[in-house]
């Protein structure tokens, strides 16, 4: 490496800081561009010719709500994720309404709804949407004149989210299943690519993204039912065409081994299951043979055993509603999350956790702008509260983005309201800069805040009309709330910046020697319903290290020490991945052929890894590395042992 090379990569700033300016690689959303132009400008416009445009702002600050949270795929979700979240708004700018100008009660209010939001936050998805939206609305609400009675502005910022709703649904009628349907056939494609990629070290990311499909697959058809089994035929044929696929997954991993020792698979069985994936999408029912070469060894058996089986399920007309197996993935009853929601937020240390950082954020936030004079004050609680979702990712790194989003945004408001008359000219303005959000959003924290911020700006300058002299008070309160967030939501909290991935990889690990146990050892009984059991536990087992990989992306945008020691870690974490694979290749073989281990074989692979587990939760230097393991170097687990011991030999190094 040159002189020139070496000093810029001294001057280049960290990967973990600018890992979140790099856009995604994605379409734009054009039919949500086309919702969101609609749902912002039209009831500005209605507003103007009725004489009051504050209340068509109001309705379009309503709709952005809406706008954002707009993010599932299936409509009966999308109804969910809209309209639950305008209720708990609805309630917080009744809330924030009430306080306004109360000095002291509305900081105590705010830290109160702060606490609350929070603590709802911990429950699911659309949970924490309501939980944002509730303290978003109350801290609008306590900062800005709101007119009157007081329930004026409830009802029109709820009006907003109900504009984008119906837009939402309006191609219910004609699309009823078609998202649904469309998730089921790009799961099967994934796995097209799955199969493609056996045998090279593309295996292991294709092998995620068929993990994430497979789950999104799963929430979208079986979120459908709350409270009982009542079943419909499209939806029991969509359940059945994503079973199937579970045979395949199974075999996926002996197919991978079987690549890497004999060469690729033939191209007829991706090309068999891109084929499903085509009449999945279009409902197509005539049956077709799959054309694939002759089985000799017990994976190319579990792949054509797997195929065929799929080709009559994808094929088949009308399958029995009440022969579909439903348990991989099926929601529990609604009394029961009820039950577990509630216990979730009350009893769980992290709901409270997080509910005490959240309202400690926001209570100095209103206390600062209490005690002196901040222009527009009600920014600085705005901003903390959009940095501070724990689900949105790394606090660190949201700040410092969204630091950058604002600066964006603020450049394209200062030009807005600088240069275009306020008035009608508002409404084709407004179209424009509201179809950049759903079209930047997905790109990335720091554009969507960039694309949020002048939509916000126009929205209060119709409120306020204040035109240029809202955007420099915008910067400086957004940098206010930063700040705080930085401070008193990461740095006084050590959780947040000592790396807890250790844990989350020492339970994989020692989930995955139970599955090792399950498979071969004294818990692998014989029979369809413990072939079930062990499917429901793969199934757990591949989401829960799903949920691990997202934990260690997260950490990765961490600064030192905790994004080092998640680089570091992270080899470990694919390990992992690496050894259910081998041991569901392992379990496929002996299920078609192959003769099965030895139980002592077994134990000594299940007791490496429970010490693997073990060592990790111990402290932050891993365990030292175990060279031997017994067993035949040609028997079915000779695969399985050799991951076991790559594993040891990554966690070997000191990473503190």
């Amino acid at each position: 490496m040159g002189r020139e090379e070496r000093e810029k990569g001294l001057l280049a700033p960290p990967a973990w800081l600018t890992a979140g300016l790099r856009p995604a690689p994605v379409p734009v959303p054009w039919a949500a561009v086309a919702r969101a132009s609609l749902a912002l400008s039209a009831p500005l416009a209605v507003g103007l010719a009725a004489g009051r445009p504050e209340y068509g702002a109001l309705v379009s600050m309503g709709a952005l709500s809406g706008v954002i949270g707009d993010t599932a795929d299936a409509y009966r979700m999308r109804v969910f994720n809209i309209a639950v979240p305008q209720l708990f708004g609805a309630l917080g700018v009744t809330l924030g309404t009430l306080v306004f100008g109360h000095g002291w009660i509305a900081v105590a209010t705010l830290t109160l709804v702060a606490l609350v939001s929070g603590m709802i936050s911990s429950i699911g998805a659309v949970a924490s949407a309501s939980g944002l939206l509730l303290l978003l609305n109350a801290v609008v609400g306590a900062g800005l004149p709101m007119p009157d009675p007081w329930w004026k502005a409830p009802l029109l910022l709820t009006a907003g989210g109900l504009v984008v709703l119906v837009l939402t649904l309006l191609g219910w009628p004609l699309r009823r299943a078609a998202p649904e349907r469309a998730a089921v056939a790009a799961t099967y494609r994934t796995v097209a690519e799955l199969y493609e990629a056996a045998g090279s070290e593309a295996y292991q990311e294709k092998r995620h993204a068929v993990t994430a499909s497979l789950n999104q697959s799963y929430d979208l058809i079986l979120a459908r039912r709350t409270r009982q089994h009542g079943r419909t035929s499209s939806l029991a044929r969509l359940l059945a065409q994503l079973n199937v696929l579970i045979p395949l997954l199974d075999a996926a991993p002996a197919a991978d081994l079987r690549a890497r020792l004999h060469g690729p698979l033939p191209p007829a069985v991706a090309a068999t299951v891109r084929d499903l994936a085509d009449a999945v999408e279009t409902g197509r029912t005539d049956h077709r043979e799959p054309e694939l070469p002759p089985s000799t060894r017990p994976a190319e058996k579990a792949v054509e055993q797997a195929l065929r089986h799929a080709v009559t399920v994808v094929h088949e007309a009308e399958p029995d509603p009440y022969d579909v197996d439903d348990r991989l993935g099926r929601p529990a009853a609604l009394t029961v999350r009820a039950r577990r929601a509630a216990r979730t937020m009350l009893l769980s240390e992290p709901s409270w956790r997080y509910g005490l950082r959240l309202a400690l954020c926001i209570g100095l936030a209103q206390a600062l702008v209490s005690l002196v004079a901040v222009p527009r004050s009600y920014w600085v609680a705005l901003t903390v509260t959009f940095v501070m979702k724990p689900d949105f990712g790394s606090v660190f790194s949201r700040a410092v983005l969204r630091a950058v989003g604002t600066c964006l945004g603020l450049v394209a408001a200062a030009l807005v309201l600088a240069e275009v008359p306020r008035g009608w000219w508002d409404v084709p303005v407004m179209a424009v800069l509201a179809g950049l959000i759903p079209a930047w959003s997905a790109k990335g924290y720091a554009f969507q805040t960039a694309a949020i911020t002048p939509v916000i700006l126009l929205l209060s300058d119709a409120l306020n009309q204040q035109g240029f002299d809202l955007v420099l008070p915008r910067l400086y309160d957004s940098l206010i709330g930063c700040a705080i967030a930085l401070v008193a939501g990461y740095l006084l909290w050590p959780e947040s910046w000592h790396s807890r991935i250790g844990d989350r990889l020492a339970d994989a690990v020692a989930d995955t020697a139970a599955y090792v146990d399950r498979a071969f050892g004294s818990g692998a009984a014989a029979g369809p319903g413990a072939d079930a059991g062990r499917l429901r536990a793969r199934r757990k087992l591949y989401r829960d290290l799903s949920a691990v990989r997202s934990e260690f992306q997260r950490a990765l945008t961490e600064p030192p020490p905790t994004g080092t020691r998640a680089a570091a870690w992270w080899p470990l974490a694919i390990a992992v991945e690496r050894i259910v694979d081998a041991t569901t290749a392992a379990r496929i073989r002996v299920a078609h052929g192959a003769p099965p281990p030895d139980p002592a074989e077994v134990a000594a692979v299940a007791r490496e890894l429970r010490e693997l587990a073990e060592g990790l939760r111990a402290s932050e230097t891993l365990v030292p590395v175990r060279t031997e393991l017994p067993g035949d170097e040609d028997g079915v687990l000779a695969p399985l042992r050799q991951e076991v011991r790559a594993a040891r030999a990554i966690a070997g190094p000191e990473l503190g």
